[in-house]
This record gives C-alpha cells, sequence and structure tokens, in this order.
C-alpha cells in the first residue's frame, strides 16, 4: 500500500457512523424520536343540513359537509379507530346569516343539535365546538361589524353566550378561533358562573392572517361573505395575526394561558412550526397544530396530479407537527391517518 492508499484508509476510519442505526426497519424503529399514534389526531368535521346528505367539497377531495345523521355515523366510526375527538364546523345557509352571527346563539342550530346527536349516540368522544361568528355573519368576519371597524369587546360578549350555548348542547371543549382580545377569560367565567367549570378551553392563541384557509371558507360558505365586504376590506388582518411576526405569538399564547387556556393551537401548521415549537419549549402547557384545508388541498392535489406519493407525503407532514413539538394535530386526513395507523 502506498503513501497515497494509507491516507485514504486512515481518512475513512470513521468512529462515529449515523448510518449504522438506519441499516434496517427495525433499527431505525428503535431509535426514532417521535411517532405518529392514533392519540393524536382531531378530526375536523363540516355540519349542513338535512337527512343522509354528503355534500362533496370541491377544493377538498375527499371531505363533505354531512348532515348531522351522517355526521352520527362518522363520529362512530371515528371512536371505532380510536380517534379520540372530533371538530365540528356549520355551513350556515345564507338565510340564516345576519350582520349580528344571531344563528350562533341559536340552541338549535347545527353545531349544538350534532353535539346533542353524537353525544347521545357515541358518549365517548370528544367534541371540540369553533367559537367565532364567521360561520353565522353575513358579512364572514369572525366578530360584529360596526363602521369598517371589528368590535372587540362587543364581539367577546356574543362569543360568551355562544361558548355557554354549546357547552350547555354538550360541547367537551370550547375552542374561540376569534382572536378578540381577552375572549379567552371573558369566556371561562362565563362558562364557569353558567356551571360548565369541567368544559376545557382550546384557545386560538396563535392564529394567522393566512393564505391557506380558502378551502375552508368555502366549505362553511365564508368565502363570497367575506369576499363582498368592503367595509373591513374583505380580509382579517386587524385581528389575526401577520405571517411576519413571531415574538408577537408568545405574548398571544402568554395572555390566552393567564385567562385560563387548558390548551393552545398554532394555525396553520406546516408554514408555522417554529411558532409551535416556540410555545411548546416555552409554556409546556397541551399545544395542538391545525393542518389547514389549504395544506390539505394542496397535498391532495399534487398526489392527484401524480407529483408527489400522497400517502408519504401526508404522514411525513403529520410527523412534522410531532417533531415539532404537537400534542395533537386538527386534520383532514384523520380518519385515513388511523386506518393505515391501525393495519402497522
Amino acid at each position: 500500500m502506498n503513501s497515497i492508499q494509507r491516507l485514504n484508509a486512515a481518512s475513512l476510519d470513521i468512529a462515529r457512523r449515523p448510518r449504522r442505526n438506519r441499516k434496517a426497519d427495525w433499527s431505525r424503529r428503535l431509535v426514532r424520536e417521535n411517532t405518529l399514534s392514533v392519540d393524536d389526531l382531531i378530526w375536523p368535521i363540516f355540519i349542513t343540513g338535512g337527512k343522509k346528505t354528503r355534500t362533496p367539497i370541491g377544493s377538498m377531495p375527499g371531505v363533505f359537509r354531512l348532515s348531522i345523521d351522517l355526521a352520527v355515523e362518522e363520529a362512530k366510526n371515528a371512536a371505532e379507530l380510536g380517534i379520540p375527538a372530533i371538530a365540528l364546523f356549520p355551513y350556515t345557509p345564507p338565510a340564516l346569516r345576519d350582520e349580528h352571527g344571531s344563528e350562533a346563539l341559536n340552541a338549535q342550530n347545527l353545531v349544538c343539535s350534532a353535539c346533542r346527536a353524537i353525544k347521545h349516540a357515541v358518549p365517548e368522544i370528544g367534541l371540540i365546538t369553533d367559537v367565532a361568528l364567521d360561520p353565522y355573519t353575513s358579512h364572514g368576519h369572525d366578530g360584529l361589524l360596526r363602521g369598517g371597524e371589528i368590535l372587540n369587546d362587543e364581539t367577546i360578549a356574543i362569543l360568551c353566550q355562544q361558548a355557554v350555548t354549546q357547552a350547555a348542547a354538550g360541547a367537551d371543549i370550547i375552542a374561540p378561533s376569534d382572536m378578540m382580545d381577552g375572549r379567552v377569560g371573558a369566556i371561562r367565567a362565563a362558562l364557569d358562573i353558567a356551571g360548565f367549570q369541567k368544559v376545557q378551553i382550546l384557545a386560538y392563541s396563535a392564529k394567522y392572517a393566512s393564505a391557506f384557509y380558502g378551502p375552508f371558507r368555502e366549505a362553511v360558505g365564508a368565502n363570497k361573505t367575506l369576499g363582498s365586504n368592503t367595509a373591513a376590506a374583505g380580509d382579517k388582518k386587524t385581528y389575526q395575526m401577520d405571517p411576519a411576526n413571531g415574538a408577537e405569538a408568545l405574548m398571544e399564547a402568554e395572555l390566552d394561558i393567564a385567562e385560563g387556556a387548558d390548551m393552545i393551537m398554532v394555525k396553520p401548521g406546516m408554514p408555522y412550526l417554529d411558532i409551535l415549537y416556540r410555545l411548546k419549549t416555552s409554556f409546556g402547557l397541551p399545544t395542538y397544530a391545525y393542518q389547514v384545508s389549504g395544506e390539505y388541498a394542496m397535498i391532495m392535489a399534487a398526489a392527484e396530479n401524480g407529483w408527489i406519493d400522497g400517502e408519504k407525503a401526508m404522514l411525513e407532514s403529520l410527523i412534522a407537527f410531532k417533531r415539532a413539538g404537537a400534542d395533537g394535530i386538527l386534520t383532514y386526513f384523520a380518519p385515513v391517518v388511523a386506518k393505515l395507523l391501525k393495519k402497522s
């Protein structure tokens, strides 16, 4: 062996070879840092009127608006798959929308009716309900609108009533997504006064004014109302967070926790993994990510065009949330993933 050969051999005398731990499936599983289980999944479901109604959502392949009877059946399926909780979102017909979001306080509205029906049929599954006015307002905003301004304190008064109405219908977790200042503390107080001390609050603490919500707004019927609203510029930038900000999310979460939030959430998910990580490491509270409609739609569209392996991309996206610190993930992939995990 000449000197050059000896030098090359010496340079390859590597003490640490990380690839040794990757050599086989069993070894990779032994050293895996994060795992995804069915216990991590929350399934968002869209509710509509009628019976035996399953309306496809064009921008979300495989996702439907379900009448309450079919939502009950899906809740049964979710429970059988081991999914811990479902989140309910209504499609409110235009005739029931007004400037004040009055339908939000109707104890017989779609969400409340669905809560009662699902709790009766599947009492073991957790029910999460959204507290915000956008599914109910004629202008598509999360709060009351006056003179081009979203009213903070006046909106909170309505949200408190909405939260108590949902809790009375059987909601286990109230999830205020409106981003009004001070709403978590006010809702906690309202729930406690009404006797719902055991109802949890999942605060949308870091909810960004994102471009990834489009398909969701189609699903709940808010895209046309918001898009036609010129009084408040047709966007939600005065109350949802600026995508450029990170430290602000820490402040928002700290306020929500101080006001009584039991859990906090980051929305959207994948574009804000850094925020998710910072919130979990800073506060240690149960922290969730919402893989929103636009994220779902992108993966599905690319998969349907054959540009990516949809199943692998789906699972990779979800493990990213776990790696960043998520205790749970709201995802429209929940039933598909649960079935895959059950087989594995």
